[in-house]
């Protein structure tokens, strides 16, 4: 049996329970009045109407309990039979509701007569009468008292749930701050872990930088050095083979030394190849 099914069961016996003391308390209703005590009796009717009212918020508050449970239940047959409990239910706390009504109505009744026979015994003459005077200042001192203390202690009674209750949403609270912090004390954590990751990394690609800074600088220095040198030599191969092509145009070289030709055009011929590269 899972756990829902569990807390319904126990709900059951706790409405049975609750029931069966709102009966007893109707029944003490309805008796109020025909022992022919109606003072007294007068005086303890709102006490047992407080305990039947109390067991009346009891049964609602049942009610609400299970058609909440009923709709948490396993499987579809037992939602169907919870929530047709609830409605059975229902129509047992209106007949305890009316059955309550018409208790007090018979009380009232039997009360008003109890008082009515009082007054007549009291209103008659003899030693009985006085007698019967005192004992009712009496019992009605004590009834007072009684009722007195029991008001005392409902009220203390009272406090006391409201402190409990208190209490507990205090402590309901207190354990909700805790897992919040707890909560929060791992995400900074995980953050933490991952701050750090993301410095030693911002490091990394710092440095990364810098090199490539580097890199590309002592690229850029070689690339302009090799450049210049190919400037430089192309500059002084063209300004020697202007300088050969204007003496020989000049008549400085004879063209008819065939040793000198031959080395001129070699060396023409080398200044064309380098040209050329």
């Amino acid at each position: 049996m899972d756990e829902v099914s569990l807390a319904v069961e126990n709900l059951k016996k706790e409405w049975d329970q609750t029931v069966s003391q709102l009966q007893d308390r109707i029944r003490e209703i309805e008796n109020c009045g025909k022992s022919g005590k109606g003072t007294e009796e007068a005086n303890a009717l709102p006490r047992l109407n407080e305990a039947a009212q109390d067991c009346l918020a009891s049964l609602r508050s049942m009610q609400f309990r299970l058609d909440l449970l009923a709709q948490q239940l396993p499987t579809m047959e037992e939602v169907q039979s919870g929530q047709a409990l609830v409605e059975i239910w229902k129509d047992q706390y209106q007949e305890l509701h009316m059955g309550l009504r018409n208790a007090n109505l018979q009380a009232k009744a039997n009360i008003k007569k109890a008082a009515q026979e009082e007054r007549e015994l009291l209103l008659g003459g003899g030693e009985e009468s006085t007698v019967r005077r005192r004992n009712l200042q009496t019992k009605s001192g004590m009834t007072s008292a009684a009722e007195s203390i029991t008001e005392s202690l409902r009220r203390t009674r009272q406090m006391m749930v409201q402190e409990v209750e208190r209490s507990a949403s205090t402590l309901a609270t207190v354990d909700e701050s805790t897992s919040v912090l707890k909560k929060a004390e791992s995400e900074y954590k995980g953050h933490r872990s991952l701050l750090s990751r993301t410095r030693g990394l911002l490091s990394t690609m710092k440095r990364q930088d810098v090199i490539d800074r580097i890199i590309l600088a002592v690229g850029l220095l070689i690339f302009l050095m090799a450049v210049l040198y190919v400037v430089s030599k192309r500059v002084g191969v063209l300004t020697l083979q202007r300088k050969i092509v204007a003496a020989i145009k000049s008549g400085s070289i004879p063209n008819k030394d065939p040793i000198g030709n031959a080395a001129l055009n070699q060396g023409i011929a080398a200044l064309n190849v380098n040209d050329e590269l």
